[in-house]
């Protein structure tokens, strides 16, 4: 190809496209395509953008199918990738963009469907991409595995399904975090570990969190998922006795009336209102190396708050209102771990584009002890300022005696 744009109207147009995408493919030279444009039937797909990948030593082209609110990702071999390619072009999208090594390419259709291609020379030296699939992500588990085929995550082909995107990212950040708590952690790496998920609905972290220990770690564990709704236990115990996963078992209850002896990890996803600090508790007054709890609703801080005179212009407003509260509560329940000998931090979970129920609180038991006074002395601060009462957590804590005059 020459360095100065061309432009070409030709019935073969879309022919060559799909010939130039075929040849940078055989060469390892894409970098990545994107097909804009859309005029199909999905109204929120916007684009598609591709980039070449390797899975298990196959050469594939993975395809982010990115709609308004989400994306879905698909990864098929180069034939099939190709096929796919000319199915949409131009029946789903008018516009198609190729980038690779050396040179840049661009399929366009006019309002009646006749194609025009565009090519140039890139006009600097790019680098090869790795296509390596691990590269693109870490994994902390695989779609091999045969529990997320009976959970719905995965088809019996083990190819993600495109409805469970979501949860399969939120499953691995999951792992991805606990693993890390767990390196940090006073447990022992022989040490059996005892786990309990409440609230663990469907089971896909109970199920995924079991799976990192005994097959990825090859650790010996036994663990809990404490769940309200019988159906879901019955449907939990079955496939777990199914898939042969020892050390696997599911209760009815919630984490007031199911309370074990001792529990190395303590697990609260989404407990409503104050069953995060019944759950906090629980974790504090077994013993937990660590806690993790993602809160869902914070009713309870809210209606005692005073608005202090100098935030009422700000706080005037009932959303702004909402989330002083909620920063308000989780930031007490972090500072009361902290007083419990507890390193704790609060984070975004994963992104709000997969969940709106994003935030987590992490906390690992310390190996030495902390000055409680200090940071008794810091929460009676910031409740004097807001004119709290009470918080649920606090009152639990004192209750049992776990909790520094």
């Amino acid at each position: 190809m020459s360095d100065t744009p061309t432009a070409q109207a030709a019935p073969d147009a879309r022919a060559q496209f799909l010939a130039l995408l075929a040849t940078c493919l055989e060469q390892n030279a894409l970098i990545k395509l994107v097909l804009a444009r859309h005029v199909g039937t999905e109204e929120a797909l916007q684009r598609v953008i591709a980039k070449p990948l390797t899975v298990k030593g196959q050469a594939c082209l993975s395809f982010v199918y990115r709609y308004q609110t989400r994306d879905i990702t698909r990864n098929l071999p180069v034939d099939e990738a190709l096929a796919l390619v000319a199915e949409l072009l131009p029946g789903s999208f008018r516009n198609a963009h190729l980038q690779s090594l050396s040179d840049e390419a661009q399929l366009e259709f006019s309002k009646k469907g006749k194609p025009m291609l565009h090519h140039s020379a890139a006009q600097q030296a790019r680098q090869a991409p790795a296509g390596e699939h691990d590269r693109e992500k870490k994994r902390y588990l695989e779609l091999s595995r045969p529990f997320l085929v009976d959970l719905g995550v995965t088809d019996k082909q083990h190819a993600l399904i495109p409805a469970m995107s979501r949860k399969w990212k939120q499953i691995n950040k999951f792992i991805e975090v606990f693993s890390h708590a767990l390196g940090s952690s006073t447990l022992g790496a022989e040490q059996p570990l005892r786990v309990a998920d409440f609230g663990s609905g469907k089971g896909y972290l109970t199920f995924a969190i079991h799976d990192y220990l005994r097959n990825t770690l090859q650790r010996d564990a036994q663990v809990t998922g404490v769940e309200l709704r019988q159906d879901m236990v019955e449907l939990c115990n079955k496939a777990a006795a199914q898939l042969e996963h020892p050390g696997l078992h599911f209760e009815h209850g919630d984490v007031r009336t199911v309370v074990p002896s001792a529990i190395d990890v303590m697990i609260a996803l989404h407990a409503c209102d104050i069953a995060t600090d019944y759950a906090i508790h629980t974790g504090i007054r077994c013993g937990a190396a660590i806690i993790m709890c993602s809160p869902c609703c914070h009713k309870q801080i809210r209606p005692q708050m005073h608005t202090p005179g100098l935030l009422k212009p700000m706080l005037q407003y009932g959303l702004h209102l909402g989330q002083q509260a909620e920063m308000l509560t989780d930031s007490l329940r972090a500072l009361y771990l902290e007083a419990c000998g507890y390193e704790t931090k609060v984070f975004e979970f994963i992104s709000l584009e997969h969940t709106n129920k994003n935030k987590m609180i992490l906390a690992i038991k310390r190996r030495d002890p902390v000055d409680a006074s200090v940071l008794m002395a810091r929460i009676q601060e910031l409740k004097a300022f807001y004119g709290v009462q009470e918080h649920c957590l606090e009152t639990l804590l004192r209750a049992d005696g776990l909790l520094a005059a």
